[in-house]
């Protein structure tokens, strides 16, 4: 069994401008609406669109089912998983314009680091 923290980024939420020019392009993505009128998206599925799942960097990877886990693959070192995580970020973000958050808590040899700040 491979380790993870299960889910690594948060689903995003956006403004509804955002996702309605997101869900012209992408009809089929999966959108939930908020009370507050913004609306949540799946970072899995984002993910799964960039076709990143199972790309490696080191010893970490994006799982191979679950594109929203990342996974130990063998001693992978935290730098594995922050270039993982960076590279994951981008990808989306350059794809749908949208950014995703870590939904993990980063913590460096003097404690909790900022995730997003890490990663951007």
């Amino acid at each position: 069994m491979n380790g993870n923290a299960g889910s690594f980024f948060k689903n995003p939420v956006v403004s509804a401008e955002t996702a309605k020019v997101l869900l012209a392009q992408f009809p089929t993505a999966p959108n939930y609406p908020q009370a507050d009128g913004s609306v949540k998206l799946a970072a899995g599925w984002l993910i799964d669109q960039c076709q990143l799942k199972g790309m490696q960097m080191g010893r970490a990877a994006v799982h191979r089912q679950q594109a929203l886990v990342l996974i130990n693959e063998d001693n992978a070192k935290s730098e594995d998983v922050v270039q993982l995580a960076l590279h994951v970020r981008q990808k989306v973000g350059e794809k749908f314009n949208v950014w995703l958050e870590p939904e993990v808590r980063f913590i460096g040899a003097s404690g909790e680091v900022s995730a997003v700040e890490t990663i951007s």
